[in-house]
């Protein structure tokens, strides 16, 4: 097997324009202005990628990503709307209104003891930042089916590593040794899983030996990391897959231990799980919103409610109150594993601490919760529940139905009687304070 950053340079294989179906058509005008920019400044230019591979695929690529010999500060030169990110690996970001066109410079392997190259104790990168040639940088890649390169010039690919072939018998497999590779970056555990779900490839059982050998190293990597990998795995329609394939190889565990623990404890858990990963990918399959927060809270649910009953009972809480202190505690921690942002945790405390507010059907109180501003999510979390038979079907359909009445049958549903049972709350009038001193006509 050959081994990643040691190979000596190759000749690749160069699939001619007839002989692919890669076409100009499929890529981006803004990834199109900037290879043939570059190209027409002097430089190599290819797009590189998945956005190659999903072409091959007929899969309609969305991200494009392009490497070149053009070093950052050289793309920066060219480009305006172009800017520097990244110490881990230095890359230009060019900016087409809300379309961001990634360009790498070519990497190589650390050989002087001066390069800007360092990794960890496991042997994981924390920073890459060696240039070279494209018969160098295409060992620096992870899987051989992302290591295809469309020249902008002629309009062929080249493919140093056997990616086309690997493609067509849809197999993942790493470039280079996997030990290694997956010591390099314990991130292609999950971009193994990912792809796999995504395009129905198998993965190579080097592979696989290697991931099950490996898995504990996800906790090496940045939370922050993590975070994207989640959003990539569950938000782009193959959730589902994705969870199973994370379970297969112990994975799913490193990234949310208690809700792995709840799941083989429990298989009501376990089966509510999976309906809302099979929510999630219909939303996404007919083009419907979907937000980390929904799924997140379905993760931790039950691992909410056995930590809420233990502080319910130690510190006299109410069970709303409860909920959300256990959820604050669980987000702490599921910190540490991934980096969750604020603006998705609040909400799902919030929608978690509502559940409760669902056995209140009679009253004003029970009416006015539909007013709330987190209702529409906590009834979509309880009527997912009620599908999977943890919450009782006529509740579900009581909060179904009161959604659609009239004011005056609402009151009816919730049992509201006298003067004003159909409107809402009623508000006080404001007492008019005097502002310029005493009124007139007194002293």
């Amino acid at each position: 097997m050959k081994k990643a950053g040691t190979e000596k340079p190759n000749a690749p294989k160069i699939i001619p324009r007839p002989a692919h179906n890669v076409s100009r058509d499929e890529i981006s005008k803004s990834a199109l202005k900037v290879l043939y920019r570059l190209h027409n400044s002097g430089y190599q230019a290819f797009l590189v990628g998945g956005c190659v591979r999903d072409a091959l695929l007929g899969l309609h690529p969305k991200d494009f990503d392009v490497a070149t010999n053009a070093t950052p500060d050289q793309v920066r030169a060219l480009f305006e709307n172009c800017r520097l990110i990244g110490r881990r690996f230095r890359l230009a970001h060019v900016r087409f209104g809300r379309e961001i066109i990634e360009t790498a410079t070519f990497r190589a392997a650390a050989i002087h003891e001066a390069d800007d190259v360092a990794h960890d104790t496991e042997g994981r990168i924390l920073r890459d930042n060696v240039y070279g040639t494209i018969e160098e940088d295409v060992w620096r890649r992870d899987f051989t089916c992302n290591a295809l390169y469309y020249n902008i010039a002629d309009f062929s690919i080249w493919d140093f590593t056997g990616g086309v072939a690997d493609i067509e018998r849809r197999c993942l497999m790493l470039i280079g040794d996997p030990d290694l590779r997956l010591r390099e970056d314990p991130v292609r555990m999950l971009r193994a899983v990912r792809f796999a779900a995504k395009l129905g490839f198998t993965i190579d059982p080097a592979v696989v030996q290697s991931m099950h050998k490996h898995a504990g190293l996800i906790s090496n990597v940045p939370a922050a990391r993590l975070f994207d990998e989640f959003l990539k795995m569950f938000e782009t329609g193959f959730a589902e897959r994705a969870f199973d394939l994370l379970c297969e190889h112990k994975l799913f565990a490193e990234l949310f231990p208690a809700t792995d623990a709840e799941m083989n404890r429990d298989p009501a858990f376990m089966k509510f799980v999976r309906a809302a990963l099979r929510s999630t990918d219909a939303r996404v399959a007919a083009n419907k919103p979907v937000t980390p927060m929904f799924l997140l809270g379905v993760f931790f649910w039950a691992p909410t409610m056995r930590l809420a009953a233990i502080r319910g009972r130690e510190e006299q809480l109410s069970e709303s109150q409860a909920i959300s202190l256990a959820a604050y505690e669980l987000m702490a921690q599921q910190q540490r594993r991934i980096s969750i942002p604020k603006r998705f945790t609040i909400p799902m405390r919030e929608m978690l601490a509502l559940q409760p507010r669902f056995a209140m059907r009679h009253g004003k109180r029970g009416r006015n919760f539909l007013e709330h501003k987190r209702f529409r999510a906590a009834y979509d979390f309880m009527l997912l529940q009620s599908e999977v038979g943890l919450v009782d079907g006529e509740v579900a359909e009581f909060w179904t139905t009161v959604q659609t009445q009239s004011a005056d049958a609402r009151a009816k549903s919730f049992a509201i009687a006298g003067p004003g049972a159909g409107g809402g709350k009623k508000r006080k009038r404001r007492r008019r304070r005097n502002r310029g001193g005493p009124a007139a006509g007194t002293s």
